[in-house]
């Protein structure tokens, strides 16, 4: 089964919440802490990781706290994941970083890049803004004429 890890689950999370009141309201990590339900220390511990990834701006002094780096339409799930986790790669030759001991005679390395690619660019294509909606799962043909999955925002309608 491929899992996200917990901290990237409470990323996602954590990066809802700041983007339901618009991208520029500063929120404390006490204050997101005490919303989502999740433990102090794992918030801070997190939202250090979106901060360093540069998906999120730091405000110092007695009215600091955190705002979005950028509009939440500009920031796809997949930031969101490699700033927790790392790149997003299936298998260790996928990121092009990684060598299994297999690799140099696997006859499916090729493959596991391009289903690691198309895997990437499906969560570069959902965006935080739309994590706000409610969405659905819906099948539309492509150039060719053949159904590919898409996401559809149940409230306007509105497809990827």
């Amino acid at each position: 089964m491929i899992r996200l890890g917990k901290l990237t689950d409470y990323g996602v999370v954590l990066m809802t919440y700041m983007a339901r009141d618009g991208s520029a309201q500063l929120r404390t990590s006490r204050d997101l802490a005490v919303e989502s339900k999740l433990p102090l220390p794992t918030v801070s511990k997190v939202l250090k990781k979106l901060l360093e990834s540069g998906l999120l701006t730091s405000h110092r002094g007695i009215k600091g706290g955190y705002s979005l780096a950028k509009k939440a339409d500009q920031i796809s799930v997949a930031d969101i994941i490699v700033a927790i986790e790392g790149p997003i790669a299936l298998t260790e030759c996928s990121d092009g970083v990684g060598m299994c001991e297999v690799e140099r005679s696997c006859p499916i390395k090729s493959n596991q890049r391009i289903v690691s690619a198309v895997v990437r660019g499906a969560l570069e294509k959902v965006t935080l803004a739309e994590l706000l909606h409610p969405l659905q799962l819906v099948a539309i043909k492509n150039v060719r004429g053949q159904m590919v999955p898409g996401i559809e925002i149940i409230s306007s309608g509105s497809m990827q």
